[in-house]
């Protein structure tokens, strides 16, 4: 019998599935922005290097340590890790250094492959320093490393709540980031929103989803770790919500829907984005004194695993969030963290 990989069974979900009509986007805050069509950014702003990289505390913001949950050392030891977790002031660097570990991003990005990368870009208020949004230049090394692992594309997509697309992707500083490491930025527009059955939903059976999500051969989900009023946590399986179109649907039983919607998109690798962390007020922030430095990128293909070593930056065990204890159950991943491999890197 013939054997069909993950992402080839998703496309067939997806072929079998309806086209909808237009409509408007349904939000997580009851926020309906208008319908948008395809983007892609035609200018492409200086580069950013190292030598010119922007400060990384702002006034209000206090620095922290990464808890330490296993024996670690600075270099990955032999053999693959479930879980890398890199410290250091340049994102670029020690997103490099974190996938290293892994055997670099090759490792995840097949040559000619098509790849989506869906960062946190839920509002148009606040520039990056605010963590609301996902670090620009986390997404801009993700872009980057995929290019050079010979990715054919590589996007870059959310769909806000706050304020309109345009604004939110200049605002955050992704779409300069994207652009200059030669990535897309691009809109999600309604018709491409398809309906697909959820076949290990235990809750959530079928929801509309962004087409081409679905279709890529590569999704790496790069959420921000911050505080949620609603789920507690926004962070890997949350920030998939932004894949779909009745998101509003989603907060009834809303960790058993999460731990639902994992099971349909299982990213290839999740990216948490630890540089700056908002520890209160989620999700959209606006007070510095709720932001707080940590300068690390969690990064593991075992989505629970990464969602559940960033509940600890919260003074959390993974089992205090019902996302965390419904994915785990249904054998999306892993949240026994001493159990794991943890490479603790440090620049």
């Amino acid at each position: 019998m013939t054997q069909i990989s993950r992402r080839q069974f998703l496309r067939m979900l997806a072929a079998s599935s309806g086209a909808l009509t237009l409509q408007q986007l349904l939000t997580a805050c009851g926020v309906e922005p208008t319908s948008q069509g395809i983007f892609s950014t035609a200018t492409q702003p200086p580069r950013t290097s190292p030598t010119n990289f922007p400060p990384t505390v702002a006034a209000g913001a206090s620095t922290s340590t990464t808890p330490s949950l296993t024996a670690t050392s600075t270099e990955a030891s032999l053999g693959s890790p479930d879980l890398v977790v890199a410290h250091g002031s340049d994102p670029d660097t020690i997103v490099r250094r974190a996938l290293a570990a892994f055997g670099g991003m090759e490792k995840f990005v097949p040559k000619d492959s098509r790849v989506i990368i869906k960062p946190n870009i839920c509002v148009a208020y606040h520039t990056y320093e605010y963590a609301a949004t996902t670090n620009p230049w986390v997404v801009g090394a993700l872009v980057k490393t995929c290019l050079e692992a010979g990715a054919r594309s590589v996007q870059v997509l959310d769909y806000p709540f706050g304020g309109t697309p345009q604004e939110a992707y200049s605002k955050s500083g992704i779409e300069e980031q994207v652009v200059a490491a030669g990535g897309k930025m691009v809109f999600m527009p309604d018709f491409k929103f398809l309906s697909a059955k959820i076949p290990k939903g235990l809750d959530l059976k079928k929801t509309q989803v962004f087409d081409d999500a679905i279709k890529a051969d590569v999704l790496i989900d790069v959420p921000i770790a911050k505080h949620h009023s609603l789920a507690g946590l926004t962070l890997g399986m949350k920030n998939l919500m932004g894949l779909i179109k009745n998101r509003s649907a989603i907060h009834a039983n809303l960790g058993q829907r999460i731990a639902d919607l994992t099971s349909l998109f299982q990213p290839t690798l999740t990216v948490v984005d630890a540089i700056r962390v908002l520890m209160a007020n989620g999700p959209t922030g606006g007070n510095l004194d709720d932001v707080k430095l940590m300068d690390t990128v969690i990064v593991s293909p075992d989505i629970v695993a990464a969602d559940s070593f960033a509940a600890t930056l919260f003074g959390l065990s993974p089992e205090e969030l019902d996302s965390i204890r419904a994915a785990s159950s249904m054998g999306l991943g892993r949240s026994d963290l001493k159990n794991l491999k943890i490479e603790q890197i440090t620049q």
